[in-house]
């Protein structure tokens, strides 16, 4: 089987994931293909069989290039089985849950495509790239009152058995 992983990466945990996935599905035994969403002419869906997209949250949606990338792949996406990895903070925390299937639902809204699977992965606070407004938006809006202190520093939250377990499956249902 041929599969193409499709991310947009803000600070670089995204990224991460697609790579963990890529290396991942090597192991099964796939064939894997990495494309940034930035930069399309790297996208191609010749004799794939499987759609990864992997995607950020950042102020409550997933970024509008990525998005935009997948309302006009839509009809090449709707013929091959797909999985979306929505990553967020909120996903990190049982309380924060629901609103990051919000923030899956309303891509799927905007995008107008549904994939076949979903998953909710916890992505990582990188500190060191926050200015002081987008530190006390993490600190007051993402993380409001959850347990984590932002004087530790970077902290990663992404569950790499789940991921793993998750891209497994995933494929086993190819």
């Amino acid at each position: 089987m041929k599969a193409l992983i499709i991310y947009a990466t803000v600070e670089g945990q995204t990224g991460k994931i697609a790579r963990f996935a890529a290396d991942h599905i090597r192991e099964l035994g796939h064939e894997v293909l990495l494309a940034d969403a930035d930069d399309p002419s790297e996208i191609a869906f010749d004799g794939v069989d499987a759609v990864i997209l992997a995607g950020p949250v950042h102020q409550r949606r997933h970024p509008k290039t990525f998005e935009a990338l997948i309302e006009a792949s839509k009809t090449d996406l709707e013929q091959r089985k797909t999985l979306v990895m929505s990553v967020s903070l909120s996903a990190a925390f049982p309380e924060g849950l629901g609103e990051a299937r919000d923030y899956l639902i309303e891509m799927e809204m905007r995008t107008g495509f549904k994939p076949d699977s979903e998953m909710l992965v916890a992505g990582a606070v990188r500190i060191s790239q926050y200015d002081y407004f987008a530190t006390q938006v993490v600190r007051h809006v993402v993380l409001r009152g959850r347990d984590h202190d932002l004087s530790a520093g970077e902290h990663e939250f992404t569950d790499w058995q789940a991921v793993s377990a998750a891209l497994s499956t995933f494929l086993e249902e190819q």
